[in-house]
């Protein structure tokens, strides 16, 4: 064996100290970057389930729209985040009825997840209106916690307002939680969130 021969044969490989301090510097980096992480994963369901709402809300005013009737959206049970139905609506009662068509069905949001409304159900006009004129509010939040309170980066908000149009709520003071149309932050994620 050549002199360069051991030399190339010495240097491969970790010392013991490299690999405690490899580990180290990996460990350091997971307990920063894990609740980041898992901060990133709770938004990210946050926003797709808000934006299935917002995407079954729009499918039913364009249906209004096209079919040149009312559509109605209604929660599938109890509370909304049970899931809801996109169906025609004849008589526009938000009941789907004897010869009214089901549309379209969405299933529940996440366990941990409540989703709210200020109205049992919506009906869209031919116009693409709201039925009565009066904009309906949906809250829905990350509730993992228990405590029932909107808390930053745990909840969304939309409002339909009365020409039909939904959209987020804004955040106008920055502390991360959604307000009203007034400017009111929502105060619940399960109680009369509105008020």
């Amino acid at each position: 064996m050549s002199a360069h021969e051991k030399k190339i044969y010495n240097n491969q490989g970790f010392t013991l100290l490299e690999l405690m301090v490899t580990l180290a510097i990996a460990g350091i980096i997971m307990v920063i970057g894990i609740p980041s992480f898992n901060d990133t994963i709770k938004n990210t369901r946050l926003t797709s389930n808000i934006n299935e709402l917002v995407a079954s809300l729009n499918y039913a005013r364009s249906e209004a729209v096209k079919r040149n009737m009312l559509v109605s959206i209604k929660k599938s049970a109890t509370q909304w985040e049970s899931g809801w139905n996109v169906f025609t609506d004849l008589n526009g009662d938000g009941n789907k009825g004897v010869g009214d068509i089901m549309l379209r069905t969405y299933g529940a949001v996440p366990s941990s997840f409540t989703l709210r409304g200020s109205a049992n159900s919506l009906t869209y006009q031919a116009s693409g209106m709201l039925n009565g004129g009066t904009a309906v509010f949906f809250v829905l939040c990350d509730n993992s916690d228990g405590n029932n309170l909107p808390e930053a980066r745990s909840s969304k908000l939309v409002i339909v307002n009365a020409v039909g149009r939904a959209g987020l709520g804004k955040d106008s003071d920055s502390n991360n939680i959604p307000e009203i149309e007034d400017g009111t932050n929502i105060i619940s994620c399960t109680s009369s969130p509105f008020t």
